[in-house]
């Protein structure tokens, strides 16, 4: 007995040592990027707080006394800081985890364990930090991934059920951040169709502001997941501390910050637990998705160069890689067209000089033809009447006029008036006992459900094995989900709470499959415009189409902000008829992304003609620059008459400069003044020349004149834009 007893009072003071209960020396756990720092620190009650956001700290062991120089009242909700703030114990304020454990108990206390910190390369780290519950098996992993150079942080948790039964997962927040300082301004980016990506800047104020989604698909039609965060001021470009960031998940998403009562700031980003409610099972985990954020004290432009940057070499697919030119039918020919006209329209693609051509919607449907958009949608079989010969001879007939061929899919989505809607009601979300509610004549298929997660990967792999050489996919998204209910989740006894969730993994199942077989392809992600575009998807796809607004002067500002968050590579510009700008306006704006077409080619007139041929050559001299150089905004649309922006390759020498003038209400001659041209070497020489010229244009600058890199940052060049010459493009060359 007395060594039984001996080994139990062994066993329970290391319990107690585990978990806390015994006063212990802080654990100090600093997550350092080149510049800036986030520190973490367990107290007496091995508690894990958030301690430090901010510039790194030449001597690591210094953080360990940054907690010291805080005193915040601590009497009124519980201590703020927490570094995942659980509920139902000590804490009041707005959890990052809600559990209903086991046996029904709704409350959470989480105990710092351990940490672990991997050098994954010389420049990215990742370091894991584990909390548990001291009453309930419950494990919480706290992940951090750092690219150091990039200053970017990937911020995720995963929660572990070690009880003997289900725990009930009612709010598990990706990240759970703490910023010391007073003053905090927030720009979100919200709208509405055609409208996308409409900044909003405000001061935060004591409380909570959300940034949240319910739509389930087609998530970021009204808001986006995307935020600025600037301290002590409104952002600015080139000055301040900003935060930079983003939840990377493609479903309904809420994010909130919360100004304290000692004015102080807490971010709580996550999926949001609106109906999501998720059942884990015994010895099961969930892994939430990824806050990624970058901190820049130089104000918004470093911030989005530091994240452009860490996308292209590390999550877009083939970031680093190539892009394709296209010639887009829609515009041309809607949903009436048949094998003639679209084989004339190779040849207009080949005669601009494109890569590729690409089949918009229209071409599938035989019971229900897909003739306009009420109809078809999962008939994914080739028209007969407008396509006797199927795909596979346009493919053939695009590479025999010199381009490659690329086709238009919405695999998720479903008409009701369709073959598939008859055949497989219940492979379709809809309440069986309300009336139908649809968006845009659709209905959204269950991606929770293996079997339809088989038929979507079936979609895109039945093309390509009976089109081998089919080069690019768009893929669409246009609805979003009412009347939340799965047959399949019912059927196998799965909380419908799990819908929202399960239908997003679903999703990416499929796109993993998918890039398994094909890894290369190049894939469009499309959701009317930018109601989808995140780094998890991104993961998937090479590009992503800002908005189905192709007007060229509205065009400048939604490229504008989207630049914030994403590099030139990934973003969709097209030259469309939309809008009163000349056509060499359209092109120099389309020409700040991925250059596409979406126009009847042989309709323009010779002189458009000309300069769009010659326009898509300069593009084909400079495109590597604006795809994978460093981007400069430097004037902003929203202060100036003009906007400008510039691209520099990586040795400094050559620069892409784009002004365009998109008010004349007040000034005919919008630049009175030169515009500093940013990221050149000020000990070389540079000189400009005009590019993308209107045939029979002459340019008003001096092609001969050298000057220093020195001036062109510091004085700059002044484009002479004006109501004759809206749109103008510079290349600015070293002299050796």
């Amino acid at each position: 007995m007395k060594s039984g007893n001996s080994i139990k009072i062994a066993f329970f003071i290391l319990a107690f040592l585990v978990i806390g209960r015994i006063s212990a020396q802080p654990v100090t756990i600093p997550i350092e990027t080149k510049d800036n720092a986030l520190v973490l620190q367990t107290d007496n009650d091995n508690r894990l707080w958030i301690v430090y956001f901010g510039d790194k700290l030449l001597n690591t062991t210094d953080y360990a006394a940054v907690s010291k120089q805080y005193s915040f009242p601590e009497g009124n909700s519980g201590i703020y800081n927490n570094a995942y703030t659980a509920s139902g114990t000590w804490n009041l304020s707005e959890p990052a985890l809600q559990i209903t454990h086991a046996d029904g108990n709704p409350s959470t206390e989480l105990k710092y364990v351990s940490f672990e910190k991997q050098n994954e390369t010389e420049n990215v780290t990742l370091t894991k930090i584990k909390l548990r519950d001291p009453v309930y098996k419950l494990d919480v992993d706290l992940y951090y991934k750092v690219w150091i150079n990039e200053n970017v942080i990937e911020q995720w948790t995963e929660i572990t059920n070690n009880e003997k039964a289900d725990v009930v997962l009612n709010k598990y927040a990706s990240a759970n951040l703490f910023f010391h300082t007073k003053s905090f301004y927030l720009t979100s980016f919200q709208g509405e169709y055609l409208k996308e990506m409409q900044p909003v800047e405000e001061k935060l104020t004591q409380g909570i502001k959300s940034i949240e989604s319910k739509l389930g698909t087609r998530a970021m039609l009204l808001g986006t997941p995307n935020f600025i965060l600037s301290v002590d001021g409104p952002a600015k470009e080139n000055s301040g501390q900003v935060v930079l960031g983003q939840l990377a998940w493609s479903g309904n998403y809420k994010l909130d910050f919360e100004i304290t009562s000692n004015k102080t700031l807490r971010l709580i980003a996550g999926i949001n637990p609106y109906e999501s409610a998720y059942s884990l099972a015994a010895g099961a985990s969930f892994k939430t998705p990824s806050l990624i954020y970058t901190v820049s004290n130089s104000g918004t432009g470093q911030a989005s160069r530091q994240l452009q940057s860490w996308a292209r070499k590390y999550r877009v697919l083939k970031g680093e890689g190539e892009r394709l030119t296209l010639l887009n039918n829609w515009e041309a020919t809607y949903f009436d067209f048949d094998e003639p006209k679209l084989t004339a329209l190779f040849n207009d693609a080949k005669s601009l000089g494109v890569d590729l051509f690409l089949l918009d919607d229209g071409w599938f449907g035989n019971k229900y033809p897909r003739n306009n958009d009420d109809a078809g949608l999962g008939d994914w079989q080739e028209n007969v009447k407008k396509l006797p010969h199927n795909i596979g001879y346009l493919v053939k007939e695009a590479k025999a006029a010199g381009v490659k061929f690329g086709i238009w899919i919405e695999p998720e989505m479903v008409n009701p008036k369709s073959e598939l809607y008859e055949k497989h009601q219940d492979w379709v979300i809809r309440q069986p006992e309300r009336p139908e509610k649809y968006y845009r004549n659709q209905l959204v298929l269950d991606l929770s459900n293996p079997e339809v997660q088989n038929f979507v990967f079936g979609i895109v792999d039945g093309l390509f094995t009976k089109n081998p050489e089919l080069a690019f996919i768009k893929w669409d998204c246009n609805a979003v989900i009412y009347n939340a209910y799965s047959e399949y989740l019912a059927k196998n006894k799965i909380p419908q709470t799990h819908l929202y969730v399960d239908y997003v993994k679903g999703l990416y199942a499929v796109l993993q499959r998918i890039r398994t077989k094909y890894p290369s392809v190049s894939m469009m992600l499309c959701s009317g415009g930018g109601g989808r575009a995140d780094y998890e998807l991104l993961k998937y796809f090479t590009e992503f189409w800002p908005s189905d607004d192709t007007e060229p002067v509205e065009r400048i500002f939604l490229q504008w902000n989207y630049s914030y968050f994403f590099p030139s590579i990934t973003t969709d510009c097209h030259v469309t008829d939309w809008g009163k700008q000349p056509i060499k306006f359209r092109v120099d704006v389309a020409s700040m992304g991925k250059l596409g077409f979406d126009i009847v080619a042989n309709k323009l007139n010779k002189d458009d003609l000309v300069f769009c041929q010659d326009a898509i050559k300069n593009y084909d001299s400079f495109k590597d620059i604006v795809w994978h150089g460093t981007q400069y905004r430097l004037a902003s649309p929203y202060e100036n008459p003009v906007a400008s922006i510039a691209y520099v390759n990586d040795d400094k020498s050559k620069a892409i400069m784009f002004t365009y003038l998109h008010s004349t209400r007040f000034m005919e001659n919008a630049t009175e003044r030169p515009i500093g041209v940013n990221g050149l070497d000020v000990t070389k020489k540079y000189k400009i020349k005009e590019i993308n010229l209107y045939p029979g244009a002459v340019s008003g600058i001096n092609s001969n004149q050298i000057y220093s890199g020195d001036f062109l940052m510091n004085v700059g060049i002044n484009p002479i834009v004006n109501a004759k010459r809206s749109s103008v493009v510079l290349e600015i060359t070293e002299v050796k």
